[in-house]
This record gives structure tokens, C-alpha cells and sequence, in this order.
């Protein structure tokens, strides 16, 4: 099979001025990684596609397929994102190119688009700004969606993470990584123009869950992800043409790096590409409190690429359950709370727990910078005591109906655990996170109580001020919980609120 049906565009094509029940995977029908990953599978998905070819599959006959690509690696030289340092990593070369990669579903003439990046998230005035732009193309704002595979060996972005807490950088290296965010939003916004007026190809839709198992949960909470949601775009004969996979993993199996990777994800996507001739786009999982086990370097992230590869091509030569769509679309943002207490007397003590760590030489150099852009802010009071997350819900019909959600920051396993069990698992609900833009971890209540956690963003030594991942991500205090069923609604509550809200549009 070759991409000739479905011509994706590519760097060149870019002109940029200066960015109901489905089963977990059934052994008997597993090929042979030799046979998959050498050539085999095209005879393979042409015999099981036939089974597609009825009239479930006729009645999806109204959709359309496009797609597109566009390099955005960065040269030697310039910074990766990722893991806090007190000096900016230097990249000195690329272990594999990083991607921006766009599918667009037509349904009823209608184009729906997701985007995703090999970066480690996007901050709100970044992403707000790509999605202007994305809008002004003619796409509705609740069908664009714009998300990042988070790998921890991609180029540094303006703001999340904060490029001087989290860096150490200075400001003439600041206003490059602005720079660059320009040039990248600029390339986003051209590889959607482009994709919008690129070639279309009729498919049909079907999808499945399959599983994978090297990711283990870092908070120690009893949640480990292990379903695999495969979206699957397929000719009317059934061959695949594109496919949108997801697992909830940190993709930091490669480990610190000097040069840029995408992780296991682009691994596993360039995998499966050479397999079936198939475009593959991933969809990061609720990862916030998920690690993948094992040791860290190339080897490691070479062995999890080929492991999740395999596990989807598999499912990619057989017919999943027939959807068509999406048919429904939102989009919305709800705001969280801080505790954060502003009044005076509060904030002298804020102050006071700041200037303790601030000197303290015991402590990583992004805490004793956190602490300096804190007690800089409260004295200037320009300090948050919200932070707002993007929503967004896609609904797919079928026998039953597929619901996509995706949901912005480093969203944790619980929230997917509590979600798929009310929505019917993830064989009708394909929970994603990091979408739109990352603006901290979103910890469920179970962390909020703890009086030390990373994804909480509490520490022991000042409980009540920011600690852990809220010290990269820049904010003042950590998230409000709900510690008695009496106390005011705090983050968790908010969100699922939010969440329902969407799936139930």
C-alpha cells in the first residue's frame, strides 16, 4: 500500500514567512512483529477489511479523509524542553525528527480537525493565538482541536513551563523561544490551511480498544492505564488509510537527552506508517501520574515504540465497531481555583514561606526561582487565583456511540478511571489529555489531601503554598480541593462538572 490515495502534505508544501463491548486484543489474531513491520500486513488488511464492507460501512459513505504534516525540528544549538536545570540543555543534534501532524474528518462536508505536535505542551496565549487563526480559516472553534504528544526532548515554548524557573534562562534566550513560538504557530496555522485545501479521500470509520502495559502509576494511587483506543479510517474495501491511536503514558522513556525525540510516541507512529502505508497520529492519555517502567535511554524507548506499534497495526487488520461522525462538537473552559487567600496578612506569610526557600541551598534552582517570581508577583499583585482549562468533546455515532474527550493540562488517570465507568469504558469513551494548552497538572481530590505530591503540587516544608509540579508550571499555590463533603466545591468538582457538560453536548 502507498499514500498515493491519501497524499499527506508535507515540509515542502509548507510555505511559512520567516509553524458493546470491544475486547481487549485477542492473541489468535496477533502477526508476527517481522511480518507486520516488513510488508506483510498489506494482503492481511485487505483480506479482514472485507468485513467492513456492509451496511454499517455504506452508511458512513458521507465521510471524508485529508491529512498532513510538517517538520518542526529544531537546529543544534537551541533548547529542549522538559526536565528542570539550572543550565539550558543544549541540543546538539536530532535522534529523530519532530512533527506537527493534522487529520481532518469531513462529515457531511463538515471539517473537523485535530492537530497534534511533538512539544511538551502549549501555554494558554500560544495556543489561544493558533486557534484565532485556525478559526479565521473558516473552521468552527469547537472542531479544531490542538494537542501536544509532550515529549521531554522537544524545543523549550514561551511561558508553560516557565522557560526562567524551569531553565534558567536569560532574557536574550527568552526572546528566542518567543520567537520561535511565533514561527511555530505560523507553520501550525499554514499545515491546516493546507490540509483544509488538500486532496479529500471517501473512508469509513471504526474503532476498537487494545492494550499495552509498561506504564505504572507514580503517585502510588491503585489507577494504571493500560487500554489502547484505536480510531481507524479505512477505504470502502477496508484497507486503512489513517488511524488516531492513544495510551496514557509519560513519554519520557528516552530519558534526558541532548537531542531532540519524540519519545516512544514517534517511534511507535513511524513504526506503523512504514507497516501499512497508513497515516498515524497519537493522542496522549490521562498521563499525569503515569510513568512507564524500566529503565530510561534509546534502547528503552525504541523497545516501547515497537511494543505499542505493534499492538495497534495489529488491531489495524481487522474491522473494530463501525462509527460515523464526529456528528456533535463542543468546546468550552472553566476556570479552577487556587488556594490562594489574598488578603493581606495571609500574603506576608506567603511571602515569608517564599523567602525561606528562596535562599534555601538545598533545594533544585527552579524552587529557589519559583520562589523569587513569587514573592515578585505578590508584591506587584499580579499573582493568579484561577487557571483556566479548555473542555472539548467530540461525539462519533454508532451502535453505541463513541464519545473523544479532550481535556487540557496533565490531567491524572482518576478522572479517566471515574468517566469510563459512568460512559461505558473506553469502547465508547476515548479520554485524552493534554489538549490545547497545558497550564498545570490536574490532580483529583485523592492528591489534594496528601501533604506531599508531585501532581498535587504540595511539599511538606510549606503545605500551603505551591510545591512539586506547581513550581515548574509558575503558579502561586497548588489547586483547591474539597477536603469534607461540607467544604465548597473545589477543583475536582469543577471539572467534572466541565467534563459532563461537554460528553452530554
Amino acid at each position: 500500500m502507498t499514500m498515493s490515495r491519501i497524499r499527506a502534505a508535507t515540509t515542502s508544501e509548507i510555505r511559512v514567512q520567516a509553524a458493546e463491548d470491544d475486547t481487549p486484543n485477542d492473541r489468535r489474531l496477533t502477526v508476527g512483529r517481522r511480518r507486520l513491520l516488513v510488508g506483510g500486513s498489506i494482503a492481511a488488511a485487505s483480506l479482514v477489511g472485507q468485513g467492513l464492507v456492509g451496511s454499517a460501512a455504506r452508511g458512513a459513505a458521507g465521510t471524508e479523509l485529508s491529512v498532513g504534516k510538517v517538520e518542526i525540528t529544531r537546529p543544534a544549538g537551541t533548547y529542549l524542553a522538559g526536565y528542570g536545570v539550572d543550565v539550558p540543555r543544549k541540543a546538539t543534534g536530532t535522534a529523530a525528527p519532530l512533527f506537527a501532524r493534522c487529520t481532518i474528518l469531513w462529515h457531511a462536508g463538515v471539517p473537523h480537525a485535530i492537530v497534534t505536535v511533538d512539544v511538551l505542551g502549549f501555554a494558554r496565549g500560544l495556543h489561544l493565538s493558533i486557534r484565532s487563526q485556525v478559526v479565521a480559516l473558516g473552521l468552527a472553534s469547537e472542531s479544531f482541536a490542538l494537542t501536544a504528544t509532550h515529549t521531554h526532548n522537544g524545543p523549550v515554548l514561551p511561558d508553560k513551563l516557565d522557560p526562567f524557573i524551569s531553565y534558567s534562562m536569560d532574557s536574550a534566550q527568552q526572546a528566542q523561544v518567543r520567537a520561535y513560538g511565533d514561527q511555530l504557530a505560523t507553520k501550525i496555522v499554514q499545515l491546516v490551511r493546507n490540509t483544509l485545501d488538500g486532496p479529500r479521500t471517501a473512508c469509513v470509520l471504526d474503532y476498537q480498544v487494545v492494550d499495552q502495559h509498561f506504564s505504572y502509576n507514580r503517585e502510588s494511587l491503585p489507577y494504571v492505564e493500560s487500554d489502547v483506543p484505536v480510531l481507524t479510517a479505512r477505504t470502502p474495501g477496508g484497507e486503512p488509510l489513517a488511524v488516531l491511536f492513544s495510551y496514557g503514558c509519560h513519554p519520557v522513556v528516552a530519558g534526558s537527552q541532548t537531542l531532540f525525540d519524540p519519545d516512544y510516541p514517534g517511534d511507535a507512529v513511524t513504526r506503523m506508517e512504514q507497516a501499512t502505508g497508513a497515516f498515524a497520529q497519537f493522542l496522549l492519555g490521562p498521563a499525569g501520574d503515569q510513568n512507564p517502567a524500566g529503565a530510561r535511554g534509546w534502547a528503552q524507548r525504541s523497545m516501547r515504540g515497537a511494543e505499542l506499534a505493534q499492538a495497534v497495526t495489529t488491531a489495524m487488520l481487522r474491522p473494530g465497531r463501525p462509527v460515523a461522525g464526529p456528528t456533535r462538537t463542543h468546546y468550552r473552559e472553566v476556570n479552577l481555583p487556587l488556594d490562594v487567600t489574598p488578603t493581606a496578612d495571609n500574603l506576608r506569610r506567603v511571602i515569608a514561606c517564599y523567602t525561606a526557600r528562596s535562599t534555601n541551598a538545598g533545594l533544585p534552582g527552579y524552587y529557589r526561582r519559583h520562589a523569587q517570581q513569587m514573592i515578585s508577583q505578590v508584591e506587584a499583585g499580579t499573582f493568579a487565583t484561577s487557571i483556566p482549562v479548555p473542555v472539548q468533546s467530540w461525539r462519533f455515532t454508532g451502535s453505541p456511540d463513541l464519545r473523544l474527550l479532550l481535556a487540557g493540562g496533565e490531567i491524572v488517570s482518576g478522572y479517566a478511571v471515574y468517566f469510563r465507568a459512568r460512559y461505558g469504558t473506553s469502547s465508547r469513551l476515548l479520554f485524552a489529555g493534554y489538549a490545547n494548552e497545558v497550564s498545570a497538572y490536574l490532580p483529583s481530590d485523592e492528591l489534594l489531601r496528601r501533604a506531599s505530591t508531585y501532581a498535587g503540587g504540595i511539599d511538606s516544608d510549606f503545605p500551603g503554598i505551591a510545591g512539586g509540579s506547581m513550581t515548574v508550571y509558575g503558579w502561586l499555590g497548588h489547586l483547591k480541593g474539597k477536603p469534607t463533603a461540607q467544604s465548597p466545591d473545589g477543583a475536582e468538582q469543577i471539572l467534572i462538572s466541565a467534563i459532563d457538560a461537554a460528553l452530554a453536548a
